[in-house]
């Protein structure tokens, strides 16, 4: 008997466990320690500029008291600044730091190598029909534009 194919939705979960995983190990041998999987959630949040305390839960999906620690940790560590917000001087914005975007930059340089990794394994043109599949599963199930990058709830 043959066994039934594994469901799509367990090979992503293991997939990007995989990726997390070697992200971290390779962040550590970059000489970058402490840095938690939720931080990447942030990072991705300000990678466009700062964000305002109270939108942070609804961009990552998570809860008011998980994200004010999440921002207290990633403040403490370095990586994020809470600052006035210009609009509103009793509310708070976050914004990377130096520190936080030369994360960010190695992150994204990580993510690439791992990505040429996946096309050793698979090949260019598989990796690319990869990414162009999911971009368009999401793209459909999301009105035609990708969703941000959530936590898991």
């Amino acid at each position: 008997m043959s066994e039934p194919p594994v469901p799509l939705a367990r090979l992503f979960a293991m997939a990007y466990r995989l990726l997390v995983d070697d992200l971290h190990e390779r962040l550590a041998g970059r000489g970058w320690v402490g840095v938690r999987p939720a931080f990447g959630y942030v990072l991705l949040a300000l990678r466009a500029g700062p964000v305002s305390l109270r939108d942070l839960p609804v961009a990552l999906g998570t809860s008011k008291q998980a994200v004010s620690k999440l921002v207290d940790a990633m403040v403490a560590a370095g990586f994020v600044e809470r600052a006035a917000d210009p609009a509103d001087s009793r509310a708070k914005r976050v914004q990377l730091s130096a520190r936080g975007r030369a994360l960010l930059a190695d992150v994204e340089e990580i993510w690439a190598e791992l990505e040429r990794g996946w096309a050793e394994a698979l090949g260019e043109r598989r990796v690319e029909d990869l990414r162009a599949d999911l971009t368009e599963v999401l793209r459909a199930a999301h009105g035609g534009t990708l969703p941000a990058v959530r936590t898991v709830s």
